[in-house]
């Protein structure tokens, strides 16, 4: 298995199994989602007991979590403030 598509829900997924171009590095999975443009995702290495089934659940719940994080409101910490001079003791 080396290339397949899917949809989800409204989304459909492209995936493929790439190996890099570095000698002795494992395959692994790309994706792309038909509404996120040109942008690609490699989740996960790929296995010989890859099945279409096991790597669409992996990629589904990858893309559920990616999209969680996306969702998240940006954390703002507060701007530094010089920590204030303790105050004074009464004698």
């Amino acid at each position: 298995m080396r290339e397949f598509q899917f949809v989800d829900g409204e989304r459909t997924f492209f995936c493929s199994v790439e190996v890099p171009s570095r000698e002795g590095m494992a395959p692994w999975w790309w994706f792309r989602v038909d509404s996120s443009g040109n942008t690609r995702y490699a989740p996960f290495e790929a296995k010989p007991s890859d099945t279409t089934q096991s790597v669409r659940a992996r990629i589904i719940a990858y893309y559920a979590e990616l999209l969680a994080i996306q969702a998240r409101p940006a954390y703002q910490k507060p701007p530094w403030r010089k920590p204030e001079k303790p105050a004074e003791v009464a004698k």
